[in-house]
């Protein structure tokens, strides 16, 4: 921002000593335009001091993907994108054949086990077995009467949501690899942490009789925002953030509308 073209100093009028017409080293006072001095950028240094950024739902050090960041008046649209418990994905790699402390792949090992017995119609039994359960929690912190037309018309837009705080839910899980010991899932949750997705790979392998780690976590969308409209570190420049923040603008206020009204 401070390295843009900066505006034009303000001018105000000055009395200056200039040689009369006359000569004969007689002086008056001409009233001149002169730069205001107070808006040298040597007098009033740069014109960014301080730039209020806000952080959206977080990522841990171990996980990457979609991160979410508002600047200035977008720090408010952060906290309302918040109060609207939009659905965000997943892709979580995961290994069969160890355990370790903290469910990751970098862990203390505690555990090594067989995994030949499983197959991907196992998995995906277990997968369909969590997603239910979640959908049943889902309807339960939604606080809605699933007999009424209101119920209908919200399903309809999406949006049976928990609309207050609720415990991690995952509305949709899939298997999109399967390669022993290797697989890779996609998660659709709420209100979830990095760390939760880690022990639900944990528990998939115990379901299975084996044991299992978290080899990746990536968050592919965080509500309206996708990894197409992520930025690399390459593109972090003024240009591309306001070409970011712009293209992001609608979308993030058509979804407020609908949700917040």
């Amino acid at each position: 921002l401070n390295a843009l073209p900066r505006r034009p100093p303000r001018q105000h009028i000055r009395f200056l000593p200039t040689p009369a017409p006359g000569g004969g080293g007689a002086v008056e006072l001409v009233p001149t335009m002169v730069p205001v001095l107070a808006d040298h950028p040597l007098v009033r240094g740069p014109r960014f001091r301080r730039l209020k950024i806000g952080v959206g739902h977080r990522l841990d050090v171990k996980a990457s993907g979609v991160f979410v960041l508002g600047v200035g008046h977008g720090n408010k649209l952060l906290t309302d994108l918040y109060h609207c418990h939009l659905t965000k994905v997943y892709t979580v790699g995961g290994l069969f054949g160890k355990a370790t402390e903290d469910f990751s792949d970098t862990g203390k090992l505690i555990e090594k086990t067989t995994f030949d017995h499983i197959t991907r119609e196992k998995l995906e039994r277990i997968l369909a077995v969590i997603q239910g359960t979640n959908h049943k929690a889902l309807l339960m912190y939604s606080n809605i009467d699933m007999k009424t037309q209101e119920a209908y018309e919200l399903a309809v837009k999406g949006l049976i949501r928990p609309m207050e705080k609720s415990p991690p839910i995952i509305t949709q899980i899939r298997c999109l690899q399967f390669a022993l010991p290797e697989f890779q899932l996609e998660i659709h949750c709420l209100h979830e942490t990095q760390q939760y997705l880690r022990k639900i790979v944990h528990e998939i392998g115990l379901e299975l009789k084996s044991s299992a780690v978290c080899t990746q976590v990536r968050r592919t969308r965080d509500g309206v925002f996708t990894l197409d409209d992520a930025l690399p570190r390459t593109q972090w420049d003024l240009q591309s953030i306001q070409d970011a923040i712009r293209n992001g603008r609608l979308r993030v206020e058509t979804e407020l509308e609908k949700t917040l009204g």
